[in-house]
């Protein structure tokens, strides 16, 4: 009986908490001491715990990892490059971390990381905006300052999206939550037929509009709804009511180029207009 409890303690390992490791410029200096924590507890030191050293990858992995950014069209037409993101390259990152647990040395490690590569570079972005596909414009009473915000905020969430091709656009997961936090305001929307407020009234113009712009041959058309009562800046029957966690407005790309949503809201007027390639052409076939 004592036998088999001495085994039981001996074959079931002990984990320590390893003390945090700094990080700086991408560097990690080690001195001997603090690679011996990365050791396997109890059974055999001269063995790394595999479980400390991922929790320590993962530790850096958020600190060094870097959102690529897409190009996109500034206000006054011009093209902001885009940036390559960063991301920590694990198995390189074990390599050089086991290298040096089995060195009897102190030392520095240079994390090494590798490129993200952003879906919209400036190339592409020059490309996809040769050619207008569809355009719309509807208007709203400037004098309405609530409305107005929510309608500005809603129309630059969704400028500068591409769409490639066969890929779905959500407008509630562009344009996000409706928050107060997010800058939104309380103004005018339709709840079952009837005026009230709450936070985001106006974005409703915003999907309406974008709905009337992509209502293309090479879009499909996925999720719409209708407002319960007629809006006043669509005929009627043409408008796409948006509300989070309620109806959303979905489409996909048919076509066999990316295509390129260009919206702004100034002076009254909310213009969607969609543009691709000079080579664009519409998908024929099964649309799944």
């Amino acid at each position: 009986m004592f036998l088999c409890a001495l085994l039981l303690l001996v074959g079931t390992p002990l984990y320590v908490q390893a003390s945090p490791i700094q990080l700086k410029n991408k560097v990690i200096t080690l001195k001997k001491v603090e690679i011996e924590q990365y050791g396997l507890d109890v059974i055999d030191a001269s063995f790394i715990d595999n479980n400390k050293l991922h929790k320590l990858m993962d530790s850096l992995e958020s600190e060094v990892y870097q959102e690529p950014q897409d190009a996109f069209f500034k206000k006054d037409g011009r093209i902001i490059a885009e940036k390559l993101g960063a991301a920590l390259d694990r198995d390189k990152f074990e390599y050089l971390f086991r290298e040096l647990y089995y060195s009897d040395k102190n030392g520095k490690l240079h994390v090494p990381v590798y490129p993200v590569y952003p879906k919209v570079d400036s190339g592409l972005l020059k490309e996809i905006s040769t050619k207008a596909l569809g355009s719309y414009s509807t208007y709203y009473n400037q004098r309405n300052s609530e409305r107005t915000d929510n309608i500005a905020l809603a129309a630059e969430a969704i400028n500068n999206t591409v769409i490639f091709p066969r890929e779905t656009f959500s407008f509630n997961e562009v344009v996000g939550e409706r928050t107060v936090e997010r800058g939104y305001k309380k103004a005018p929307v339709i709840v079952k037929g009837e005026l009230a407020e709450d936070i985001g009234g106006g974005i409703c113009q915003v999907s309406s509009t974008l709905f009337n712009a992509v209502d293309l041959k090479g879009i499909q058309i996925v999720e719409r709804y209708a407002h319960s009562r007629r809006v006043p800046y669509v005929p009627l029957g043409r408008d796409a009511t948006v509300s989070w966690w309620g109806p959303d407005f979905v489409f996909k790309n048919l076509y066999n180029e990316p295509v390129l949503i260009r919206a702004s809201s100034q002076n009254g007027r909310m213009l969607v207009t969609i543009y691709s390639s000079d080579t664009v052409e519409y998908f024929n076939g099964n649309a799944e």
